[in-house]
């Protein structure tokens, strides 16, 4: 094993062993990539939590932010661009309503249709928070170089890519 085996290295090192029947490396890239999911989401929601958000109103706030002026988009757009179903992007709106955060309002082609705007306390919530998230991302990337960062930029989107959808 590598001097700087982690636990992922144990693991795979165990299977070998265990079952050599089998080819365990994929292990090496799906088991790191779960481990630092689970240890930047904590990390990520550290952020989020000092602005009263949870991961998803930060990701609806954010979405309505860089959409520009007017920042606001109906409910099926939020829904397409957050990923979400109708239902959390209600649900989100709901609660980012009461908080002053967003208005909402019947579309004017269609009286059915939503509107979700940011209120001007939302975008300024969203703009402290936007810049602390890429301040901490910054730092916790901060290990590799900027050639490290763009050659995994590159190999995360091809196995993105790669992927299927369901």
């Amino acid at each position: 094993m590598p001097e700087d085996a982690d636990g992922v290295d144990r693991i795979v090192s165990q299977w070998r062993r265990e079952r050599p029947d089998l080819d365990p490396s994929p292990m090496h890239v799906v088991g790191r990539i779960t481990r630092l999911h689970w240890t930047l989401d904590e990390l990520l929601y550290r952020v989020f939590d000092r602005y009263g958000l949870s991961r998803g109103e930060f990701d609806m706030l954010a979405t309505l932010r860089r959409s520009g002026p007017p920042f606001e988009l109906t409910a099926g757009e939020l829904s397409a661009r957050t990923m979400v179903t109708s239902g959390a992007v209600t649900k989100r709106a709901d609660r980012m309503e009461r908080a002053g955060l967003v208005s909402r309002r019947a579309a004017e082609a269609d009286a059915r249709g939503r509107l979700v705007r940011l209120t001007d306390e939302g975008r300024e919530l969203i703009d402290q928070a936007v810049g602390e998230h890429v301040e901490n991302e910054t730092r916790l990337l901060a290990g590799l170089t900027a050639d490290e960062r763009s050659a995994l930029t590159d190999l995360l989107r091809k196995l993105g890519q790669t992927l299927p959808d369901d």
